[in-house]
């Protein structure tokens, strides 16, 4: 069991131990609502202080010295930041110390895969395809020809790259990530719908994370691109031909149709929808669930479906909260005007 005494810990994260013995152990580390015997936890707000004192917790993290506690106070300048450093001592973010190949992995023999590298069993690599330095690509994954993976990369289960997808280098791809299916393009042709031409391919910047069960669909001719740094949630749907900007938030079940690009810095809330060859400026924020049908410009907030600034949409908003008395009030003036017109005929 990993263990450490409250003076190493403070030791860690540049903290200073207020209160309490600096050689109790900590054996644990976990939010206020988990907390047990051996653990230290993290207060952000004074009104937590009855939660804590109800706890089991045998330590606390906090910014500033707390009055009337019982147990021993970590004191540091960034209460998360040094609960997560903490939080990494005993349980330390997932690594691949593994390097290699499986035997029951299946590698084309035209294939180039960095001797740095760990592909594991039940994973499958086609000809044309390499892999880069420090790369994990784990079981169920299977990665078509021609495919190119940078360093440092984490393919989880059951992702699938199709053809001639580009990754770079610290990519991460949760399971069930599907890179270069084919794009929704149909043509009707003698009343049949027939798949237009799927002759790109998709191409992913360095330091991209992809969240499970995204799709990212091939280019019609050339490539759909995500750019440099963009964090991608679960379930998100990215069409062909997409040019997604650097270091975007796209958050879950988020879907973009195709041939629409986005600027550097956009943040989309969950379940917004993007229609097809729009635009949306760099540092705009969509809220959830809008629904954006014309190119918006940069450093804008939009809300709503179809989506326009936050401002006129709150103003809407408030203006159909009065719809009810607003009807009353038309119920009341018709009547009054009926009164009106029979006296005047009498």
């Amino acid at each position: 069991m990993t263990a450490f005494n409250l003076c190493e810990l403070a030791d860690r994260v540049g903290g200073e131990l207020a209160t309490g013995a600096p050689t109790i152990r900590i054996t644990g580390a976990a939010p206020l609502a988990d907390a047990g015997q051996g653990d230290i936890t993290l207060i952000d707000d004074p009104k937590y202080l009855d939660i804590l004192r109800a706890s089991s917790a045998a330590a606390v993290v906090t910014a500033t010295r707390l009055e009337g506690l019982s147990i021993p106070q970590l004191v540091v300048p960034r209460v998360h930041d040094a609960f997560a450093a903490i939080c990494r001592l005993f349980r330390p973010a997932y690594r691949c110390s593994t390097t290699g190949v499986h035997a029951q992995a299946v590698i084309d023999p035209n294939a180039l895969i960095d001797p740095g590298s760990w592909i594991d069993a039940f994973a499958s690599v086609g000809s044309g395809c390499s892999v880069g330095a420090g790369t994990c690509i784990h079981r169920g994954v299977t990665v078509m020809a021609d495919c190119i993976i940078g360093r440092d990369c984490t393919l989880f289960p059951g992702t699938v790259l199709y053809p001639g997808t580009i990754i770079g280098d610290r990519v991460t791809l949760h399971a069930g990530v599907a890179l270069g299916a084919y794009g929704f393009g149909y043509k009707s042709s003698d009343g049949k719908h027939l798949l237009a031409s799927q002759l790109g391919w998709v191409e992913v910047g360095d330091d991209v994370d992809i969240g499970a069960n995204s799709c990212v669909d091939r280019g019609t001719y050339g490539a759909t691109r995500i750019g440099e740094g963009t964090k991608i949630d679960n379930l998100v749907q990215i069409g062909h031909n997409c040019r997604i900007g650097r270091h975007n938030l796209i958050c879950s079940q988020v879907g973009i149709a195709g041939s629409t690009s986005t600027g550097d810095y956009v943040v989309l809330a969950g379940q917004v929808g993007l229609r097809d060859h729009i635009h949306v400026g760099e540092k705009t924020m969509v809220g959830a669930q809008a629904g954006v049908a014309n190119d918006i410009e940069p450093n804008q907030i939009v809300l709503g479906s179809p989506a326009i600034p936050r401002f006129e949409q709150a103003q809407q908003f408030a203006a159909i909260s009065k719809l009810p008395e607003m009807r009353k009030q038309l119920r009341r003036l018709e009547t009054q005007v009926q009164l009106l017109v029979q006296a005047k005929a009498a």
